[in-house]
C-alpha cells in the first residue's frame, strides 16, 4: 500500500526564512523558525480523525483572526498612526491566527492521545 504525503509537514519549510534573517540581519524573521514543528507532520498517517482534527484547528484559528483583527487595528492605529496601523495589525492577526492554530492541534491531539490510553 503507497504511503499518503501529509501535506501539513510542508509548513514547515516556512523555517527556512530564517535562514534569511540570519543571512540578512533582520531580527524579525527569526519568527518563521516557529515552522519548524510541523516538520514532525510527515510522520504522522493522515486519516480522517486528524483530517477532521486539523479541521476543527484551521476553523478556530480563521476565527481567531477575523476577531482579533479589530481589536489589533484600534491598538495599532493609537500606537503606530494610520499609515503603519494597518500592516502591523494584518500581521498581528496573521500571527495570532497561526498561534491559536497550533494550540489548537496540540490540544485536538492531546485529548486523541489521553482517550487513546484511557
Amino acid at each position: 500500500m503507497k504511503r499518503q504525503v501529509n501535506y501539513l509537514g510542508f509548513l514547515s519549510l516556512l523555517a527556512l526564512i530564517s535562514i534569511l534573517g540570519w543571512r540578512t540581519g533582520n531580527t524579525g524573521l527569526y519568527g518563521f523558525f516557529g515552522f519548524a514543528y510541523y516538520f514532525r507532520y510527515f510522520w504522522v498517517n493522515p486519516d480522517e480523525f486528524f483530517r477532521l482534527n486539523v479541521q476543527k484547528a484551521a476553523t478556530f484559528a480563521f476565527l481567531s483572526e477575523m476577531i482579533s483583527l479589530v481589536p489589533f487595528l484600534f491598538v495599532c492605529s493609537f500606537l503606530y498612526g494610520g499609515a503603519r496601523a494597518v500592516p502591523a495589525a494584518f500581521g498581528l492577526s496573521f500571527a495570532a491566527a497561526i498561534f491559536a492554530f497550533t494550540a489548537a492541534l496540540m490540544v485536538l491531539e492531546w485529548k486523541e492521545r489521553k482517550g487513546a490510553v484511557e
